[in-house]
């Protein structure tokens, strides 16, 4: 039986949401990880930089941007020594700047995925996977990675049907 890690970075605070700016309680990414955790009874780890994210949305969105543009790679808190247990990787963020958060980034490096199969899944407000996958692929080159759930953030806490079919499909 294939050991299942959902990885997942998310962000509370101010995110835009179909054209407006609302305060969520919780991240987007993180409602469809959990959605994720209870279909698949996968361990789950919450991916945490050691400084926290403005939660103004533009103050946010500007540091995800400097940090994109001087490739930044933000120190994680809380990660496991290894992965080698795990077979599955379900990975998931927000979609900023057209592929995943810095973050995401940290974590993919610091491990080695060869022979893994990495799920990725993403919210986004339009811009669905970005270049994600194929950022993916690239910095995992050893890795199976399989078609991405894009989830429309305004929607995530609706998108349990979504999330089942992608599930299923297993592709």
């Amino acid at each position: 039986m294939s050991r299942i890690l959902i990885a997942y970075f998310s962000h509370a605070g101010e995110n835009y949401c179909s054209g407006d700016i609302r305060r969520l309680e919780k991240g987007n990414t993180e409602i469809v990880a959990e959605m994720i955790q209870a279909e698949t009874g996968g361990d789950i780890l919450r991916l945490e930089t050691t400084y926290e994210y403005p939660e103004n949305y533009k103050a946010c969105t500007d540091a995800a941007a400097m940090e994109k543009r001087d490739s930044i790679r933000p120190e994680l808190k809380d990660c496991p020594d290894s992965i080698d247990g795990y077979d599955t990787i379900y990975l998931g963020y927000p979609n900023w700047w057209g592929t995943m958060p810095m973050a995401v980034f940290t974590f993919l490096e610091r491990y080695d995925f060869t022979g893994k199969e990495i799920r990725p899944f993403c919210t986004h407000e339009g811009s669905a996977m970005g270049s994600s996958e194929r950022d993916i692929r690239k910095t995992c080159p050893g890795a199976v990675v399989r078609e991405g759930l894009p989830i429309h953030g305004t929607y995530a806490s609706s998108s349990e049907k979504a999330v089942k079919r992608w599930l299923k499909n297993g592709r």
